[in-house]
């Protein structure tokens, strides 16, 4: 076996069950988290029609609102093929998040994830569905790093981010996987249920997310692939992705503790304050203008930073655009002036009351943050 793992003898799994009138339920859906993949899904569909002949199979393409029309594609597809379903999600974005979502929609009892972009070997479906049928595993990983597995023409950088991302998986991983970082495996219903209340639903890496959330270790397999080279649009790889990885990480270390969205709107914070301080510098030391001007000035400053940054990276999949933009600045702005007026007050009332000066400033910083945070993730970024 691929990784090594010890497996006891066991009964095959039960081939799918008929209903009522006779009809074969379905065994297996594939979930495909979609976004601008229109040109993909007519040719991934005929592929999945020819090698799952045989086999009670869906597919369920779970569209992020595409711009490019995917999910009118996928209806009209599905219209004339029902195995084929479309689920759209309005305001959401995220693959993990669209996985889950669709595990959820689906009853069959073997779950696949794969990209929309041709790039995972779908004739790997096959033998995945095989070893869930007759061994005794949990869930079935498409590998590049196995035997006969490859990662085609990536250049230098991918292939040493890729290997630096698996390294830093350790940290939360409870399994010698190989591949941890793949999106292409296939899982059956009872360990995704197990897992899925834990789930972070953060970024692109549902694998590692089910393999970190799963109360007990998941028994698993590697199958080796090689990596396609995409057929078309564009990849979604950027210095985002990386982030929400981090984010992944951090909220499986510490999201027990404090929430990984509060944390990272924190640090925003704190850099927030040297926005200030460098505004309020160049202002009044450099430009002439009177303290008050100058404060005023570094407020705005400090405010608008930690509004961008909150949008572009705490809330990336909520992110604010157009006319959004400026209304969420306005509300974020009246959030974190109330969150001032309670930061103030609250240091003041336990100064007043004999606490030293630091802890009472510390505990007005926590007052205020905490507002802050709650409500413009209600408010400004409409949790």
């Amino acid at each position: 076996m691929a990784d090594g793992l010890a497996i006891e003898p066991t009964a095959p799994m039960e081939l799918p069950a008929h209903d009522a009138a006779g009809v074969v339920c379905t065994e297996l859906s594939v979930i495909i988290p979609t976004f601008n993949e229109v040109a993909n899904v007519g040719e991934l569909v005929r592929r999945l029609e020819t090698l799952l002949h045989g086999i009670a199979w869906e597919v369920i393409f779970v569209d992020d609102d595409s711009p490019d029309g995917t999910a009118a594609e996928v209806r009209r597809i599905g219209r004339s093929n029902p195995r084929v379903r479309c689920l759209q999600r309005i305001g959401r974005r995220g693959l993990s998040s669209a996985c889950i979502e669709g595990f959820l929609a689906s009853s069959a009892p073997c779950l696949a994830v794969m990209d929309g972009d041709l790039q995972h070997d779908e004739a790997l479906l096959v033998p995945m569905l095989e070893v869930l049928r007759h061994e005794p595993v949990d869930i079935v990983v498409g590998s590049r790093y196995v035997g006969g597995g490859g990662i085609g023409d990536w250049d230098r950088s991918r292939a040493r981010m890729s290997a630096f991302a698996t390294r830093l998986s350790r940290l939360v991983l409870h399994a010698e996987v190989g591949d941890p970082m793949s999106g292409f495996f296939m899982v059956r219903r009872e360990a995704m249920e197990g897992a899925v209340r834990n789930l972070s639903g953060i970024g692109f890496k549902i694998l590692l997310d089910l393999f970190a959330s799963a109360p007990t270790p998941l028994r698993f397999r590697e199958l080796p692939y090689e990596f396609r080279e995409r057929q078309s649009g564009e990849t979604k790889l950027d210095a985002q992705v990386m982030l929400d990885y981090l984010m992944l990480l951090a909220d499986k270390l510490i999201g027990h503790i404090i929430p990984v969205r509060f944390f990272l709107f924190t640090l925003v914070g704190s850099l927030g304050v040297a926005v200030h301080l460098l505004t309020l510098t160049l202002a009044y030391e450099l430009l002439g203008f009177t303290f008050i001007t100058g404060q005023t000035v570094a407020t705005v400053a400090a405010m608008a930073s930690n509004f961008l940054l909150n949008n572009y990276t705490t809330y990336r999949d909520r992110q604010l655009k157009g006319w959004g933009l400026l209304r969420g600045f306005v509300s974020f702005c009246l959030a974190c002036s109330v969150g001032a007026v309670a930061n103030v007050g609250i240091a003041s009332y336990l100064f007043s009351n004999s606490t030293e000066w630091l802890l009472s400033a510390l505990a007005g910083v926590i007052v205020g943050a905490v507002w802050n945070y709650a409500v413009t993730a209600v408010y400004t970024w409409k949790s």
